[in-house]
């Protein structure tokens, strides 16, 4: 038997998509678009942060969503009711994750040009979006205290790539066990710079300082 060639296709599907994510990144810093990659697991409460988060943002910036789902469009068309904000669905068709490519066609199709603002909202999953660079220049995670405060120990790399982490549901935390100093421990290990806010978007808590944090993001950026 002669030898068996083995190709390492994943490292070249994610050596590729690197590539393309730095071009959009490029892409993107020249038209003054921010670009945030939303992730999470389902159920983390990443619309209806979206929601109360947007309605304070567009007082000051101009945004638009890309709403992310293996099937059906009820996040965009809740995110598009609530908020008026300009918003489109994409479709990965069984794909548990978005890249670089399936962004920048997210981002053309939402007309992204002459926004500050766009908002990706990624599959729910603390596996796989976090092995593709979508071209974000800010990576927001979230993590429910209803999930509880291990997911960093069993999800290490969503929580290495994160820069900003929001823990939502802050309303319940006094039914769940979960101790918001040990989850920040956590994942101040694997990620140093990591900022945390701790909101309750039910109750409207923490929102606006989450917006507050994210428009002078957007104002420095564009502004270097």
């Amino acid at each position: 038997m002669g030898d068996v060639r083995v190709i390492r296709v994943k490292q070249s599907v994610l050596a590729n998509n690197d590539r393309r994510a730095e071009e959009l990144r490029k892409e993107l810093k020249e038209k003054g678009v921010f670009l945030i990659n939303l992730m999470s697991s389902p159920g983390s409460g990443k619309t209806t942060l979206l929601v109360n988060l947007i309605n304070k943002l567009k007082e000051k910036l101009r945004v638009g969503v890309i709403e992310a789902d293996m099937d059906a469009t009820v996040d965009a068309e809740t995110i598009e009711a609530k908020t008026g904000v300009k918003t489109i669905q994409l479709h990965t068709s069984g794909e548990c994750h978005l890249d670089a490519k399936m962004t920048q066609e997210g981002f053309e199709s939402l007309g992204g040009d002459g926004l500050d603002l766009v908002i990706l909202e990624n599959i729910g999953n603390l596996v796989c979006p976090a092995e593709f660079d979508t071209g974000a220049t800010l990576k927001m995670v979230l993590l429910s205290i209803p999930e509880g405060d291990d997911k960093p120990l069993k999800y290490p790399l969503m929580f290495t790539k994160g820069d900003v982490f929001v823990f939502t549901k802050m309303d319940t935390k006094i039914v769940f066990d979960f101790d918001v100093e040990k989850a920040e421990e956590r994942i101040l290990r694997l990620q140093k710079n990591a900022v945390f806010f701790p909101v309750s978007a039910k109750k409207d808590e923490g929102v606006q300082e989450l917006a507050d944090y994210l428009i002078e993001q957007v104002k420095a950026y564009q502004k270097n």
